[in-house]
């Protein structure tokens, strides 16, 4: 898929040290072996393979001895062109050899996994921001039942994509749309987490399915802001309503959803400033927002989407917990996920807070910003190739 590639390449390629710290845990006290048996989905049983039952020889082999003057191994030596046959004996070396890459089982390092391996993995998931409890966790359910066994960097990374998209799972929701018109979604962050592109992205991306999209500019105190939704809105087709710069955000709220309710609109998408969890007076405002808005339609906000910034790491868990205590948050969006960022953060959110994930981000474009898949984003996460 190709947004799938866009994130392994964008994210992964340049800013994870993940997948080349899988290799050197394993590199270290590993030993080459030429073992092809897939080690990941616990080995079944086998049954024990039928000997081959040779079809029952007549026991009158007399006559064939007379074809015996037939000679015909003389002309072997005379092989004019024609090369010998490949010998006969290797149709499943074929098999194994599309599978591993070649036409014998290649050599591969294997470690055995045991306290000292996990105790490295730990560290490793722990310096890719996915947190200790979270690490442990993980790590924790990927020795379950296989301690003492040899594992590949490639066994491994499996194990991890499996763990991190059983955490991810629960969390992948995309935005619920709800019958009430118009739905009101406040989009909420700190300063620079891009919640301004990331609600002109969701306003055209509505706006191509169908939906009349509102936008209101409620980031008064940075022009820039306003003039860059404006420029979403155009590029969309879908009214951005402004106010004067440094306006009170709160009555902008108040008059777009009045506006937006005579209009039949489905979706009123609200900015707000971008404000440091530590600014008492900026999270005031923030509920300033929230009460003005429920006198016109005491249900609204309806979906409040917290905006996090993947290069922010760790400090993204005390933005969630901060941001959910005031404004009651219902969704994520990660974006900058082509950044600096490591990824592993996003773990550590689902882990903890179990709030529904609805989108990911890795760039500029509107098609960078698509409703967030667990496989695909563990396999980028991991540096697994998805088949």
């Amino acid at each position: 898929m190709a947004f799938f590639s866009k994130l392994k390449d964008k994210l992964f390629k340049s800013s994870s040290r993940l997948e080349k710290g899988l290799d050197a845990i394993v590199e270290d006290g590993g030993e080459e072996t030429t073992s092809p048996d897939p080690i990941i989905p616990e080995p079944e049983p086998q049954p024990e393979p039928v000997p081959e039952v040779p079809q029952p020889a007549p026991e009158t082999p007399a006559p064939e001895p007379a074809p015996q003057p037939v000679e015909t191994p003389e002309p072997m030596p005379v092989d004019p062109t024609p090369a010998p046959p490949p010998p006969e004996a290797a149709p499943s070396k074929g098999m194994l050899g599309r599978l591993f890459g070649g036409s014998e089982a290649k050599a591969v390092v294997r470690r055995t996994l045991d306290d000292d391996m996990l105790e490295q993995l730990e560290e490793l998931l722990i310096a890719s921001d996915m947190g200790v409890d979270t690490a442990l966790r993980v790590t924790s359910n990927m020795a379950e039942g296989r301690l003492g066994r040899k594992l590949s960097t490639q066994e491994i990374k499996q194990l991890l994509a499996q763990e991190v998209t059983r955490v991810m799972d629960p969390v992948a929701k995309p935005l619920p749309i709800y019958p009430k018109r118009p739905q009101v979604v406040l989009v909420v962050g700190v300063n620079g987490s891009g919640k301004t592109t990331t609600i002109g992205k969701l306003a055209s991306q509505f706006k191509a399915a169908g939906k009349k999209v509102v936008i209101a500019a409620g980031d008064t105190f940075r022009a820039a802001a306003v003039e860059q939704l404006q420029v979403w809105g155009d590029r969309a087709g879908v009214p951005v309503l402004t106010a004067p710069e440094g306006s009170d955000p709160a009555s902008l709220a108040f008059d777009a959803l009045t506006r937006a309710q005579q209009d039949g609109a489905d979706l009123l998408m609200i900015d707000t400033a971008g404000r440091l969890q530590n600014r008492a007076d900026l999270m005031e405002e923030l509920a300033k927002i929230v009460r003005v808005i429920r006198k016109v339609d005491d249900t609204a906000p309806h979906n409040t989407l917290l905006v996090l910034d993947a290069t922010t790491g760790q400090n993204a868990l005390s933005q969630v917990e901060t941001f959910r205590n005031l404004a009651d948050v219902s969704g994520l969006v990660m974006t900058k996920l082509d950044g600096t960022a490591k990824g592993g953060v996003l773990v550590a959110l689902a882990d903890k807070f179990g709030l529904p994930i609805h989108a990911i981000g890795v760039g500029e474009q509107i098609d960078d910003l698509a409703p967030f898949d667990p496989e695909e984003f563990a396999a980028a996460l991991t540096g697994l190739d998805q088949g």
